[in-house]
């Protein structure tokens, strides 16, 4: 159960996200959109499936949005009404920007969501009536019980340098597990746990899993979104993807490389470390190789005994 591998410091949590379906679809391509998610993940040996809450990042960059954005379906609403007859527990993230002070508390007191992932706004100029740290707060106040996780970004460790300390501070507001922004810079990532397990041993306290996000590019649009929404590719991987003969699954081969480089790193460091396969692209063929890659990685870790 992925309760049961969080609280026991567990390595090898593998995780899948989506993002729910356009909320312009009619409720028939919705439901229809539903079962193909069903159909796909029930052939997945999956920990739990990651229902994700968007937000217009345009204030994190002047650059032009490679995708329009589209508010989507509620991921809790889209777990319970629509994905309710797939038995994979879900992760639904939660866009606290997107909410008032009072429609935050009502959510809160509302909530049966069985693990909920507060995400902060894309950037320190986007104008919101709720702040990530408030919403900690309120959670405290209101729905105590919740088993909660957060997001952290180790792209964002080499520039800042205090990755890890966010994360500490989000530990101290309760959160048991983080999930990363996809990864493509493996350099940050590591540095990252090196950091996170010299906090640990300094605080004392217990490191917590660490869940690496991979995601297929398989074309140089997909490329420029995720370029657009902050993820770093260094030079040598953008150069050896746009070179490559097939980028897709150059994509996955690096992946996969990169996530046992950090499963090992994290083996060496005492932190437990999963991984959460996604697809930022709607192309089929992406979709596809994200689910290979899943299964990949799951095989992997069967093959270390992680599961």
């Amino acid at each position: 159960m992925l309760k049961n591998k969080i609280e026991e410091h567990q390595s090898g949590i593998l995780l899948y996200g989506i993002t729910p379906p356009k909320e312009n679809n009619t409720e028939e391509r919705i439901k229809e959109i539903s079962e193909k998610h069903i159909a796909r993940i029930e052939q997945m040996d999956i920990d739990g499936l990651i229902l994700y809450d968007i937000q217009d990042e345009s204030d994190r960059t002047k650059e032009e949005r490679t995708f329009e954005f589209i508010r989507t379906v509620d991921p809790s609403v889209y777990s319970h009404r629509y994905m309710g007859s797939l038995d994979v527990p879900k992760v639904v993230y939660r866009c606290v920007g997107n909410y008032t002070q009072d429609a935050f508390k009502d959510w809160l007191d509302s909530n049966t969501d069985d693990y909920t992932v507060f995400v902060g706004t894309a950037s320190r100029n986007q104008k919101v009536e709720l702040k990530l740290s408030e919403a900690y707060d309120m959670r405290l106040e209101h729905s105590p019980s919740m088993f909660l996780g957060a997001v952290t970004i180790p792209e964002r460790h080499i520039g800042h340098g205090d990755e890890h300390k966010r994360v500490g501070f989000k530990m101290e507001k309760g959160c048991s597990f983080f999930v990363s922004q996809a990864v493509f810079d493996l350099d940050a990532s590591r540095q990252f746990l090196q950091d996170y397990a010299d906090y640990c041993r300094e605080e004392n306290v217990k490191p917590v899993p660490i869940i690496f996000t991979l995601t297929p590019c398989g074309s140089e649009k997909t490329l420029n979104f995720a370029k657009w929404l902050g993820i770093h590719i260094p030079d040598e991987t953008e150069t050896m993807l746009r070179h490559s003969e097939d980028m897709l699954m150059k994509s996955l081969d690096i992946a996969e490389e990169n996530f046992k480089e950090l499963i090992q790193a994290g083996e060496a460091l005492g932190i437990p470390v999963g991984c959460n396969v996604e697809s930022i692209s709607i192309r089929k063929v992406e979709i596809d190789a994200s689910v290979a890659l899943t299964n990949k990685i799951g095989d992997y870790l069967k093959q270390i005994g992680l599961r």
